[in-house]
Order: C-alpha cells, then structure tokens, then sequence
C-alpha cells in the first residue's frame, strides 16, 4: 500500500499495474469515510485492480488507520479532502483520483465507487465487459431538465448559490447567469469512464477554470459537474457515440423518500444475485450499493461464494454504444 504525497501520486508498483494478457484494466477510484473493515474487504475484492483510495478526513484517525493498514502494493491512499453530503469537494475527490489513475497506471477504464459498494461479478467477467467495448463508457446520464428533479428539472441547483450545512440546503434565492456552451446533465457520481473520456474531462477542467467556480456555489455538484462536461460536445466530441447509457450499480432504492438507499441485507439476496433490477436495462449489474459489516455480511458472504470468488452466471451480450440508448 502506497501514500500519496503532497497532493501527487508518485511512481510505485501501482503503474505497473495491468493486465498481463492485454486484457482491458479497470483503475477503482473508492470514495470512502466509515466502516474500515468493508472496505478492506472491497479493495480485496478488486484483485488484481488498482485502487485509489480516498478517506475524508472526518473519519477518526484510529478507523482510518485500519481501513488503510496492510493493504495491497496496488492500493494508493489518495491525500484527505474535507468532503461531505451535497459539497463539491466531492467532485474534487473524484479528479484527484482520475489523476493519479491516468498518471501512474495503464487503465483503459475507470470506475468511482464509493466505500460502501461490492462487486457483483468476478474481476475477470469486469474485464471482459470493458475489453468488449474499447474507448467505450458506462453511465446513466440525462440533459436538463431531469424528469425526476423538481419542476425546474435540476436547473435550481445551478442557478442559486447554495452552501450545505448539517445535511441541510441553504440557498441564496437571487439567481444567476449559467455558463454559456455547457450541455448542462445530470447523473450518478458511480459510473465507469474510458481512460480517454476520464482525461477529456480533466482537460475541461484544467481549460476552464471559471466552470469550476461556478460549479462549488451549485447543490449536489457531484451529479451535474462531470456529467455536464461529458455531454458538452465541445469537451467530449464523442460521447454520444462511444458511451452505454446503463448503470453498472445495483441500487436498493425502494421508494420511499429518503436521502441515501437501504443498507443491503440478506433478505435482499434474492434481488441482488440476480444483477437485474430494470426489465428495461438489457445489461446486467456489475456492482452494487449500499453494503455494511454489521448490516450485510451474510449477504457479502453470499456474493463471494456464488459470484465473485466461486464463478459468476453467464451474462447477456452488452448493448452497442451506438446512440446512447440501452
């Protein structure tokens, strides 16, 4: 296990991480701040996949110091930033850990996965997935407006200043100019990006400064920041045709109004395993959330013996990244 340091990730074992048939690489970029047991158990789980681990720093140092203890020559603890619910610092864990993937390893994709996910499938059928679709990315993302957010479609989110305090929204309600040539989106912060759609983002980011300033006053950046650049034609010309619009997450959301999904346990099993969760998506699940030590480690228990450690289920041809379609 190697430290970052000083906000750059040095040369180490972890560049010379990649797969020795020329199969295809995922780089793990773990977004984690609790439970240091589940997570070590992920990061084994993710063999042989480079990992970049981010911890917040609220984290007590003596849960930090186990989820990081011991862990593989290809896990790289990531430097601490002070996230949060709905902070762009968020996002800003997630760019640190594209950097450090791009600059210190071979991956031809990479995945943001938060501390509280699972493999649903072994690394080999993962591989086997990306190998399939070269240059290609995995992400369930919208334009706004978004039917699922509120009369304005997600568009307030953007256009007032907001500040998160205690889990709570605070917004200044005078409006203001939005970016000029931005395809504005939203999405998930879980998704799986070509190494190629990763670095085309950075690139934005590096380029335009003032998106980034724009973007730290906006609510839930997580959702509307990389999302945006990847729909922008400008920054990601060929999005539209080498994504997958599927979500590779198995989420247990269930209706009810809430802020976070239900921790996962065994009376989930039966759903889980199967990987499907939308008649619509013809691709099934490769990951999962939210799993805890105390509350899913039968079901954890379940995943390695019947999926991940013992062989996985044939699964079905992945649509083609033709038109954004599933």
């Amino acid at each position: 296990m190697r430290h970052a340091q000083n906000s750059r990730v040095q040369n180490s074992r972890v560049q010379s991480t990649r797969a020795q048939d020329g199969r295809a690489l995922l780089a793990c970029v773990i977004l984690a701040h609790t439970d240091p047991q589940h997570v070590q158990r992920l990061v084994r789980a993710l063999d042989p996949f480079p990992v970049f681990l981010h911890c917040d720093p609220s984290t007590p140092d003596d849960a930090f110091a186990e989820m990081t203890r011991g862990l593989a020559e290809r896990a790289v603890v990531m430097p601490r930033i002070k996230t949060g619910w709905a902070r762009w610092e968020n996002v800003e864990a997630e760019l640190q850990g594209y950097r450090a993937a791009l600059a210190t390893t071979d991956a031809t994709h990479v995945a943001v996965l938060t501390g509280t996910d699972y493999p649903l499938a072994s690394s080999d059928e993962i591989s086997e997935l990306l190998g399939e679709h070269a240059g290609t990315s995995f992400a369930l993302i919208d334009p706004l407006p978004h039917p699922e957010w509120g009369r304005s479609g997600g568009f307030d989110r953007l256009r007032y200043r907001h500040w998160a305090w205690r889990k709570r929204m605070i917004r200044l309600p005078i409006p203001r100019r939005l970016p000029h040539g931005v395809t504005f989106a939203g999405g998930s912060q879980l998704k799986v990006l070509s190494r190629e759609h990763a670095q085309a983002v950075l690139d934005a980011v590096d380029a335009h400064p003032e998106l980034v300033g724009f973007w730290k006053r906006s609510w839930v950046a997580d959702e509307t920041f990389v999302p945006s650049i990847l729909m922008t034609e400008r920054f990601v010309p060929d999005w539209e045709q080498k994504h997958v619009r599927a979500t590779l997450w198995w989420i247990g959301w269930d209706g009810t109004r809430r802020k976070s999904p239900p921790w996962l346990t065994h009376e989930h099993a039966e759903r889980v395993l199967s990987r499907r969760s939308d008649a619509q998506q013809e691709l099934p699940h490769f990951f999962a959330r939210k799993f805890s030590t105390a509350e899913s480690t039968p079901l954890l228990d379940a995943l390695d013996a019947e999926h991940v450690r013992a062989g996985t289920p044939g699964r079905s041809a992945a649509p083609a990244a033709q038109d954004g379609t599933p």
